[in-house]
């Protein structure tokens, strides 16, 4: 064997990115055009969505409109801004995913957030136990509010030595922010990078459903904390039981070694930013509700509320705009997925086999009664999330298909936004081709295969919380 070939074998496999797939997805779209049969609906117009629906039963066959490598070459840029027809596709939702990007970075500039989690951490010493509760309920926050995951990356390095000192392991510690953020994304409410991009996709506003959303959210989250709450009992009384102790003495020299033990003050500050904060989401939701607030509206209210933390905290023009700048770059590769992701819709819609496959689907559940739909839904949402763990990527894939299916089959689109993050919440707590979720495992040192061990009972539970609580919802809607 050469030694390129050697090389080759060693080097371990990578799952391709978000884009790599989306863009192979537009290719395969492409040449699927050629091959399935085109047709279309007839459509009437929706009051109630402001668009035009297909009418069940109305498919017909058409002339076919196969796309070649230039319309695969366009299709990321019409599904952001279409140049042909002169309308913005996704253009509007890509600008919010980038102010509200920008919003987050001036926030943690002021160091509220970490001030919070860091006086939480204080306020409750030599009663860890219930750090437990209090820190996944506020990182739980976080991911239903905005989608907390990445920001959750900084927290291991404060928590990771506390959860050691108190007798706890590194697999509580890495489940106390994992779990608590992951769980808050699984019950997105207002979560732009989830419910509001799909809600969008779906053509209906992201406050519909919210009710069952926060129910999801409430038990699933009750069922993570007495879990890990339960776990870590077992590990402080017995440290045999922890599912990494072969590497105990050697996780104490790391963790507690490197620890330096520095405090950031709790202020006046940071606790005015952090009110702010919250009430940003709160006026969100009401300009939503009462005053038919949109996108353009939204992304406005969250330009306002980083030009207000910046007046408080006073920071400086320059570190202000350069924070605004760096949140908005983070989140630069979520915007741009929108549009790559609506560039498949594009093609498919240009293609003229939309419409077919929405005929294949309402026929396929034609005979589903609504509560086999829904959970057959999710299950297709949760495989389709180990291939597209982007939520923002997948909702703009799945939406504008899985949608008006559900107009056939008699289910609310609400209730398939809901099965949508239901699902890529739940993948995502261990999937493989989440970067956050490999990030923090390393930064823990828990292997991969120890933390499915632990996880596995947790998923059958959150499992049958969530296909119930769809079930219950589809049954009495």
């Amino acid at each position: 064997m050469s030694t390129t070939s050697q090389e080759a074998a060693a080097r371990p496999f990578r799952f391709p990115s978000a884009f790599t797939i989306l863009f192979g997805l537009i290719i395969l779209v492409a040449a699927l055009t050629w091959i399935i049969p085109a047709g279309q609906y007839q459509r009437v117009h929706n009051a109630a969505l402001d668009r035009d629906v297909p009418i069940a039963g109305t498919y017909q066959v058409v002339d076919p409109s196969p796309q070649g490598v230039f319309d695969v070459i366009m299709a990321p840029i019409a599904g952001l801004y279409n140049p042909a027809t002169n309308q913005a596709n996704a253009i509007d939702v890509a600008l919010f995913v980038l102010i509200i990007g920008g919003f987050i970075g001036v926030v943690a500039s002021t160091g509220a957030i970490n001030a919070g989690i860091g006086s939480a951490m204080t306020s409750l010493k030599g009663r860890e136990k219930w750090m437990i509760p209090v820190l996944m309920g506020l990182f739980a926050f976080g991911g239903t509010t905005y989608g907390m995951a990445e920001e959750t990356l900084a927290f291991y390095v404060l928590l990771l030595p506390m959860m050691i000192a108190a007798r706890y392991d590194a697999v509580t510690a890495v489940a106390i922010i994992l779990l608590g953020a992951g769980v808050g994304v699984l019950g997105s409410t207002v979560n732009a990078f989830a419910t509001v991009i799909a809600s969008d996709a779906a053509g209906i506003p992201f406050t519909q459903g919210i009710v069952l959303r926060f129910v999801i959210l409430g038990l699933c989250w009750l069922a993570c904390v007495i879990y890990v709450m339960r776990y870590a009992e077992r590990v402080r009384l017995d440290p045999t039981q922890s599912l990494v102790f072969d590497r105990k003495a050697e996780n104490e020299a790391h963790f507690l070694a490197a620890h330096q033990g520095e405090k950031l003050d709790f202020t006046g500050l940071h606790k005015l930013v952090l009110t702010i904060f919250g009430l940003t989401f709160v006026v969100m939701i009401w300009g939503v509700l009462k005053g038919g607030w949109w996108m353009g509206e939204m992304s406005g209210l969250f330009l306002a509320s980083a030009i207000l933390v910046g007046l408080v905290a006073r920071p400086g023009e320059q570190e202000f705009v350069d924070s605004f700048v760096n949140g908005a770059r983070d989140l630069l590769g979520v915007a741009l997925i929108i549009g790559l992701a609506r560039g498949i819709v594009v093609i498919m819609d240009a293609g003229k086999i939309t419409d077919t496959i929405l005929h294949w689907a309402e026929v396929s559940v034609s005979g589903l009664s609504e509560v086999v739909f829904i959970n057959v839904i999710y299950w297709i949402e949760v495989l389709l999330s180990f291939f597209v763990p982007s939520s923002s990527g997948l909702a703009v894939l799945s939406m504008p298909i899985m949608a008006p299916v559900s107009d056939f089959a008699n289910v609310g689109r609400e209730l398939v936004v809901t099965a949508y993050q239901s699902a890529n919440g739940l993948v995502n707590l261990i999937n493989p081709t989440f970067a956050v979720v490999m990030g923090a495992l390393a930064i823990g040192r828990v292997p991969y295969e120890r933390w499915l061990r632990f996880m596995w009972p947790l998923l059958v539970a959150l499992t049958v919380i969530i296909m119930a609580s769809l079930s219950v919802a589809a049954l009495i809607a």
